[in-house]
């Protein structure tokens, strides 16, 4: 690898890391290509080719990721989590949940916890893809063991 790739590949790190810190609040591909040291097209481009998903996707998976933990681990409502994670509208949160996870934020909750095992495991299993729906767990069954698993 190249001493300028390697630079680029540490800025939009930098860059992801800032969406990482702050995925609840409105962030904008002009501050994340400041921060990247690059202009706004070319902050895209390179950020789907260094991630495999766009800056908007990722940012969406990140929200989805952190609903899914809320929604396991608390019993806020719906439309709170929603608002809590950064999204403004529960349409667009239960839309985009959906094309992630592959079930309503409702049927997800139902589903229930995942039986007691590793963390690490649960992680992968449970990780949202950028292809659509989780990760499958052993043998192609979730976690639970239930079966198969902001506009910039």
């Amino acid at each position: 690898m190249s001493r300028e790739s390697e630079q680029t590949n540490r800025r939009l790190l930098r860059a992801r890391d800032a969406m990482d810190r702050a995925y609840t609040e409105p962030l904008n591909i002009p501050a994340l290509a400041r921060i990247a040291l690059v202009s706004d097209a070319h902050f895209i481009r390179t950020f789907k080719d260094a991630f495999g998903e766009t800056p908007h996707r990722y940012l969406q998976r990140r929200r989805v990721e952190r609903a899914m933990s809320l929604l396991r681990e608390t019993d806020r409502s719906v439309t709170d989590i929603c608002m809590s994670v950064g999204f403004a509208s529960l349409g667009t949160f239960s839309r985009t949940f959906r094309e992630i996870v592959g079930t309503s934020p409702s049927e997800f909750r139902a589903a229930g916890t995942a039986v007691p095992v590793p963390t690490c495991f649960v992680k992968r299993w449970s990780r949202p893809s950028s292809l659509g729906g989780a990760a499958s767990g052993p043998r192609g069954t979730s976690p639970s063991g239930a079966g198969p698993i902001d506009s910039w």
